[in-house]
Order: C-alpha cells, then structure tokens, then sequence
C-alpha cells in the first residue's frame, strides 16, 4: 500500500541524485534558485508501508499576472518508475491535491524518460488525462526544457575519454592543452568576468543575456551542495611563449637536417614546408610577445557554468570572448569539465539542447555540429505533457495568449517596415 512520507530537504535530494530519472531540476536547491524569477515550490514524496521511497516531486508554481490562478510545472519529475501505474497514478493524485490548492489551471510534467524505452508511457500519461504536446525538436520554443539533448558516457579515464571524441576534436583538444591555456575552478567573485563574455557571446550570436543577479542566485544555492561550479579559462603568454620557442628550435633542426639531404624534388617540398612553418611560429611569437604586454598576468578567453546531480552532469551556461579564439579555449574546458564531473561521481554529461542533423541554413546548425563531436549521442525523452485543471483558463493562457504575443511582434515588425520605407 502507498502513502505518503514526510522527507528532510536532504532525504529528498539523495533520492532524486541516486535515481535512474532524477534530475538536476527537481532539487530542492534548484527551486531555491528560482525564487529570483518569481517561481516558489513545494514538494512530497510517496513510499510503501515500510517507509520506503518510492517516488519524489518537486513542484513549482508561478502566479499569472494580475490574474487568480498559478501555473504548476513539476520540470523534469515525477520522479519515480513510470512502469509503476499504480505509483503514477497516486503521485498526480496527490499533485492535483496540491496544484489545486494553489489554484493552479494546469500542471506540467517532462519527465527525463529516454523514448526508446518509454514510447508506451506517452500512451499511459494519456490514458490518465495528460495531453501530449507531441515530439518536438529539441530547440522547439514550444516546450520549456528541450525534448532532445545531446550526452556524453565519461566513466572512463582520461585517454578512453579523449578517444571517445571525434578525431578532428580530439586533435583541437590536444592542440588547446599544448597552446597554453589554463582551466580552473572560479570563484564567486568570478561571476562578474563571466558575465562580461557572456554578454559579448550573446552579441555575437545574436540572443539575449541574463542579468548578474540570475547567476549569482544559481551559484549562492547550488554552490554549497556540489551541484554547482564555474569554470574559467586563461591565456597565459608565458606558457604559450615558452610552448613556440620549443616548436621553434625543432623546426631549425629539421630545417637544417634537410639542408643536408641531396638536391631534388622532396628536399625542395620539405624545405618549402619547414620554412612556411618557421614563418607562422615566428608571427605567432611577435603576436604573444604583444599579449604578453598587454596581459602579462594572463587574459580570461571563456568560461562556463556546470552542474551535478549525482550521476549526471550538465554543461548548463557557456560563454567566450571574441579575441584569441585561435587558442580554442572551449575545447579544453570541456575536456577538464568532463574529467572534474567524472572525478566527482558523474557517468554521463550533458551538452544541452539541441536541433538534430538541422541543415546547414539552419541557426541551429553550428551548436549541433559543436556538441556532436564529444563522443555525444542524442538522448531523446518522451516531452511534456499537461493536466488540465481549468479548461478556459487552460486555453486562454496556452493559446490565446501565444498567439496574441505572435501577433503583436508581427504588428511590430510590420510598422517598423513602414517606418522604414517613408
């Protein structure tokens, strides 16, 4: 028989860090960090008459504007064996209890179920009153959290973990180490630097960037519990100087090796090709003498936000400066982040949303062709699903308002193309 048990914020964490669907998204530091943005939870947990856990929901709520009622969405749970009917059922019984005391009109689940062995859920959540949103792609606007990721296994050490990568980036990977940069663990006082390449990231991609305060609220919550660390990169001339004057001194030995050699066609390539070398490792020793004036202490080229819950890893926030990308900065930190994941309990990693195989027009495409190189596979879960509480409000607030939106913007763009043409 099923009951309801009373767990501590920390009995409700290690059950969703040791279980096969737990997410990052359904701790309780999680859903401190969302006070920020107006979202407040609340939270239960079913188990057997033995005390037992069986399954955990954390729920969160945010109230419509100006308007009696909130929106219930449990981000990535329930957590529990969806194979279990009997356990599901009696969860949404209880979320509805809940949901409905805070005048909820609906409640949203997208539960971290792979589809390929849980295509017969879809039908069950159905078959109980939830509405499929349907499959959607994983850049989809439609859905809060992306239906398709891409994750990394890193149970491995670290040469099996650098094979697993796609030749090409195992090659950027090794070329970034040698290059001279440094990747460390920040410190809160960090965040202000992230923020700033944040913010030249998302000029140059084209989105818009969140405040200092966002991340200052994901770092003070999930920071303390192990569920949450910054990541930077350093340029450090020094090493970087020193790394040429090494490949400088090999190349003026083979140079002069090849001098020796008899005359013909093969010498005068070698010779040809050595001297081109020579000439870009001495541009690029002029070039980091420069760096060095300007930076002697180093310059910060990117850095990342990454987070854990148990088993699992997320590569959550990532940002890079626009100068000195030849040095590729992301390739190492993401190398050095998968190792400290590994190191700290993670088996697998996870790159974050993404389009899958988009063509190349698309403004996907340049993620998809990045995060697929990590010895990634596409994780496709089963999508979001509402319970309706309140129909009219329901389709006010899940259609009318959309389109609403959608046809506001149009306005917009139709009156500064008038604008325009006067």
């Amino acid at each position: 028989m099923l009951k309801l048990l009373n767990l501590t914020e920390d009995e409700h964490d290690q059950f969703v860090e040791s279980h096969p669907h737990g997410d990052l998204l359904q701790l309780t530091d999680w859903a401190q960090s969302k006070h920020l943005t107006g979202w407040y939870s609340r939270r239960f947990a079913v188990g057997n008459e033995a005390g037992e856990t069986l399954g955990v929901a954390l729920l969160l709520f945010k109230k419509v504007p100006k308007l009696n009622h909130t929106l219930c969405y449990i981000s990535r749970g329930f957590v529990c064996d969806y194979h279990d009917p009997l356990l599901v059922e009696f969860m949404l019984k209880e979320a509805l209890n809940i949901a409905r005391d805070e005048k909820a009109y609906a409640i949203k689940i997208d539960p971290d179920l792979p589809l390929e062995t849980h295509r017969d859920t879809i039908e069950f959540l159905e078959s109980i009153g939830f509405r499929h949103r349907g499959l959607k792609d994983g850049m989809s606007k439609d859905n809060i959290q992306p239906r398709q990721t891409m994750v990394a296994s890193i149970d491995k050490d670290d040469k099996a973990l650098l094979q697993s990568f796609e030749r090409n980036n195992r090659t950027k990977v090794r070329n970034a180490i040698r290059r001279g940069t440094r990747v460390y663990r920040a410190e809160r006082e960090d965040l202000k630097t992230f923020v700033t390449l944040m913010k030249e990231t998302g000029q140059r991609d084209g989105f818009l960037t969140r405040d200092i305060t966002y991340f200052e609220s994901l770092y003070d919550n999930l920071h303390d519990n192990g569920h949450m660390e910054l990541f930077l990169v350093k340029l450090m001339p020094t090493e970087v100087a020193a790394s040429l004057e090494v490949d400088m001194e090999k190349v003026e030995r083979d140079l002069e090796k090849a001098m020796k050699k008899k005359d013909g066609s093969k010498k005068e390539n070698q010779i040809k090709d050595l001297s081109n070398r020579k000439e870009k490792l001495g541009k690029q020793q002029q070039e980091i003498e420069e760096i060095s004036k300007r930076h002697p202490e180093g310059v910060i080229l990117s850095g990342a936000l990454l987070a854990q819950a148990g088993h699992k890893a997320y590569y959550l926030y990532g940002a890079s400066s626009d100068q000195y990308r030849e040095y590729l900065p992301n390739h190492h930190m993401q190398y050095e982040m998968m190792k400290y994941a590994r190191d700290n309990g993670a088996r697998t990693y996870d790159f974050g949303g993404v389009s899958v195989s988009p063509p190349e027009d698309s403004p996907h495409f340049g993620l998809w062709q990045f995060k697929k190189v990590w010895g990634t596979q596409v994780s496709e879960k089963v999508g979001e699903f509402d319970y309706v509480i309140h129909r009219p409000f329901y389709t006010l607030a899940e259609v009318g308002v959309p389109m609403f939106q959608k046809g506001k913007v149009k306005l917009n763009q139709t009156l500064k193309a008038l604008k325009e043409r006067r």
